[in-house]
């Protein structure tokens, strides 16, 4: 029960890390990110590049995605040239997952320290970078926490179900990936939290793996939920967001065991070898897709066609 506890405090935190970590982010470069994405959206690749590059910026896919969908409502962007943007924002969404797998024991309280001295003693933009800062330790600290608790957790009977549902099949634990990313909103706290059991090695990374792609469907549910009230091209803009992921996944699944072998060879910690993971599959899947953005912006206008003309 304690374990239990222990692990729910850790979501929340962690949560709330990212949180005050994208708030330090978007206040010190909100003002750069409305204005370089109207400026850059004329020339797809632009468009791809830039969205990369706030993304990681913003540390998450939902939080870029919300905010292009917004455009997109209000008529300032297009459909069509949205859709670079989608297939960048995947690749940017890993640089997060890339840098908590880094293990900084002793630099994570210096992040933290430094943090909060800034944000105590520090005048703006310093105080926004310490509120950054200090989130950017705060998750650190939340991962070494899921890897010590992993093995408490593995004696709970629900954990215990839950992990012999993920090693029942690839598709359970790519179900498993897309329900607990839709919950909980964010891609990189699932993410973080599967690193802390694989490092454990209560998780295989075959699995693991499953699991990513799955956490890649599930953090469509944020721009599906915005573009609920924002018009026709809003829903395509979000429908096209999901449809990408989908057929992203189901390409790479008949792969997975050699994918999985691949994986191995690219590092020797478990936190490491995801992280890779999730950065290849999204840089492969986004560059195989933008050749065809015509073909695809068609497909999405057949399978979501405006029922009020």
């Amino acid at each position: 029960m304690i374990a239990l506890i222990y692990f729910c405090a850790l979501i929340f935190i962690f949560l709330w890390s990212m949180g005050l970590l994208r708030r330090g982010l978007i206040a010190l470069t909100s003002s750069h990110i409305e204005k370089s994405l109207l400026l850059f959206t004329d020339h797809p690749l632009k468009a791809f590049l830039v969205s990369i590059v706030f993304t990681g910026v913003l540390q998450s896919s939902s939080a870029f995605m919300v905010i292009v969908i917004g455009f997109v409502s209000t008529g300032i962007l297009t459909f069509k040239k949205s859709i670079p943007m989608i297939l960048g924002t995947n690749i940017g969404s890993t640089f997060t997952t890339e840098f908590i797998a880094i293990e900084m024991d002793v630099f994570m309280w210096v992040l933290i320290a430094t943090g909060l001295l800034l944000i105590i003693f520090g005048q703006r933009p310093f105080k926004h970078a310490g509120k950054s800062i200090f989130g950017l330790g705060m998750i650190f600290f939340c991962i070494q926490g899921f890897s010590k608790i992993a093995g408490m957790m593995t004696s709970q009977p629900e954990m215990m179900k839950f992990l012999e549902m993920m090693q029942h099949s690839n598709w359970t634990a790519l179900l498993l990936g897309t329900i607990f990313t839709a919950i909980v909103h964010s891609s990189s706290v699932c993410i973080g939290i599967l690193m802390g059991f694989m490092n454990e090695g209560t998780v295989a990374l075959q699995e693991g793996i499953s699991f990513v792609l799955g956490s890649n469907i599930g953090t469509c549910i944020t721009a599906v939920m915005a573009s609920i009230s924002g018009g026709y091209a809003a829903r395509q803009t979000a429908y096209a967001h999901v449809v990408f992921n989908v057929i992203g996944v189901l390409l790479c699944l008949p792969f997975l065991t050699m994918i999985t072998e691949f994986v191995e060879l690219l590092a020797s910690s478990p936190a490491q070898q995801i992280a890779h993971f999730s950065l290849l599959f999204n840089v492969v899947s986004s560059l195989l897709f933008f050749p065809f953005i015509r073909p695809f912006y068609s497909l999405i206008l057949f399978l979501l066609p405006n029922q009020t003309k």
